[in-house]
C-alpha cells in the first residue's frame, strides 16, 4: 500500500516540476527577448506635453531640453516628454495654470513667475540675499524642510493639481541693461524697469517704477520705449534675446536676485498615474540635469560675456550705495510680507539655513579672492 501510494505520487510530482520548469523557461525567453529587443510599440509609449517658459533660442530652453533628453533616454520608449517653447500652448506666465488644468502635462520655469498667486512662491526661486548661493537654496529645499513647505503652498494652500521640484542653481543676476550706467538710487527711480517676483517688491521699495513681463517680451518693450532698463538673467540668455541691440550699458552684480533656481512641474494626477519607476525617472532626471547645468554655464556664460563686450557692450559694477539700498529694502520687504504667517514660516526657515551654512563656509573655506589675486591679479 505504501509503495502504491508512492508510485501514484511520483507522476504528480514530476508533472508539477515540469510545469514549473516550462513556466520558468518561458519567463527566461521573454526576459531574454526584452533584453535583446528593447523596442516597445508606439501605442505603449506615454507622451507628455511639456512646455518651457522660455523662447526657443534662450539657453534656458536648452536647459529644459537637457532635462527632457535625460528623461526620454532613461525611460527607453515607455515615456516621452514632448518639449515646446514658451507660447506654443500658453504664454510664459500662464504655464502653471495650464499644467494645473491639464492643458499641459508639465513644464520648466521659475517659481517667481507664480508670485502673483502667493508672494511666498518667489521664496522658492529668488529668495532674499542672506549671503547664500543657489546651491544652498537647493540644499535647503531637499534637506532643510523646503520641499515640505513647497508642497504645503502648492497643494494645501493653493489647492493646485501640480507636483514639482527645484533644479538648476543660477549665479547672481546682473542689475541689468541700461541706456547709460546708473550711479545712484535716485537715477534708478526715474526709469521704467523690468524684473519679476520678490525683486519687483524690492525695487518698488527703492522707488523704482517696475513692470513685470516674460523674458521674450523684454527687448521689444525696450525697443519701443515701454521700458528704460531691464534685467533678465545671464549673458547667454541676454545675448540670445538681443539686449545688446537696445542697450549698451550692462550693470553687473546685484542683490535683487542674488541667486535663483528653476522649477520643474507636472500635473499631479497625470504624474501619480504613471508607474513608480517612471515617476522616479522624472524626479531624478531633474537632479542630473541640475548638476549638468551648473557645469555648463561655467563654459557658456563667460564666453558669451566676452562676445557681448566685443560687440560694443560695456560692463559696469553696480555701485555699493545701490547694493546697500537693496539690502535695506530687503529688510522692509521681508518685514512687511511676514505679516502673512506662511511667508514668515518659509523665510524664517531659509534664514536659519542660510545662517548655518554661510557661517560654516566662512569658517571652513579658504578665501578665494586671496588665491585668485595671488595667481591672476595684475601686479
Amino acid at each position: 500500500m505504501t509503495d502504491q501510494r508512492k508510485n501514484k505520487q511520483k507522476p504528480k510530482a514530476s508533472k508539477i516540476t515540469r510545469r514549473k520548469f516550462l513556466a520558468g523557461a518561458a519567463a527566461s525567453v521573454g526576459g531574454a527577448a526584452a533584453v535583446g529587443f528593447p523596442m516597445i510599440s508606439k501605442a505603449e509609449t506615454v507622451t507628455l506635453r511639456f512646455q518651457s517658459t522660455w523662447p526657443a533660442k534662450d539657453i534656458f530652453h536648452e536647459y529644459a531640453q537637457d532635462y527632457v533628453r535625460r528623461v526620454n533616454e532613461m525611460a527607453e520608449g515607455r515615456l516621452r516628454l514632448d518639449l515646446l517653447p514658451a507660447g506654443a500652448v500658453v504664454g510664459a506666465l500662464q504655464m502653471q495654470d495650464a499644467v494645473n488644468s491639464g492643458a499641459l502635462d508639465g513644464g520648466h520655469g521659475v517659481c517667481a513667475y507664480w508670485y502673483g498667486k502667493n508672494k511666498a512662491y518667489s521664496l522658492f526661486g529668488t529668495a532674499p540675499s542672506f549671503g547664500w548661493e543657489a546651491n544652498d537654496l537647493l540644499a535647503w529645499f531637499y534637506y532643510g524642510g523646503g520641499e515640505a513647505l513647497y508642497k504645503e503652498l502648492s497643494n494645501d494652500i493653493l489647492k493646485l493639481n501640480v507636483v514639482g521640484w527645484l533644479t538648476g542653481p543660477m549665479p547672481t543676476q546682473p542689475l541689468g541693461w541700461f541706456k547709460k550706467p546708473v550711479q545712484t538710487v535716485a537715477e534708478m527711480r526715474k526709469l521704467k524697469y523690468r524684473t519679476v517676483g520678490l525683486a519687483a517688491d524690492l525695487m518698488k521699495e527703492m522707488g523704482v517704477n517696475v513692470t513685470i513681463m516674460g523674458g521674450g517680451d523684454i527687448v521689444p518693450a525696450m525697443d519701443r520705449g515701454v521700458l528704460d532698463a531691464a534685467e533678465f538673467n545671464n549673458p547667454s540668455s541676454d545675448k540670445a534675446l538681443g539686449f545688446q541691440d537696445v542697450a549698451k550699458a550692462y550693470m553687473l552684480q546685484s542683490f535683487h536676485q542674488r541667486m535663483e533656481c528653476f522649477e520643474i512641474i507636472f500635473n499631479k494626477k497625470k504624474y501619480e498615474g504613471l508607474p513608480k519607476d517612471l515617476q522616479a525617472i522624472l524626479r531624478y532626471a531633474s537632479e542630473a540635469a541640475s548638476a549638468d547645468m551648473s557645469w555648463k554655464w561655467e563654459k557658456r556664460y563667460p564666453d558669451d560675456l566676452d562676445a557681448l563686450t566685443k560687440a560694443g557692450v560695456k560692463t559696469y559694477v553696480t555701485p555699493k550705495p545701490i547694493l546697500q539700498a537693496q539690502l535695506d529694502a530687503w529688510d522692509k520687504v521681508i518685514a512687511r510680507l511676514s505679516a502673512d504667517p506662511f511667508f514668515k514660516k518659509v523665510v524664517e526657515s531659509q534664514k536659519a539655513w542660510a545662517h548655518r551654512i554661510v557661517e560654516f563656509k566662512t569658517k571652513w573655506e579658504g578665501p578665494n579672492d586671496m588665491a585668485y589675486n595671488h595667481f591672476f591679479a595684475k601686479r
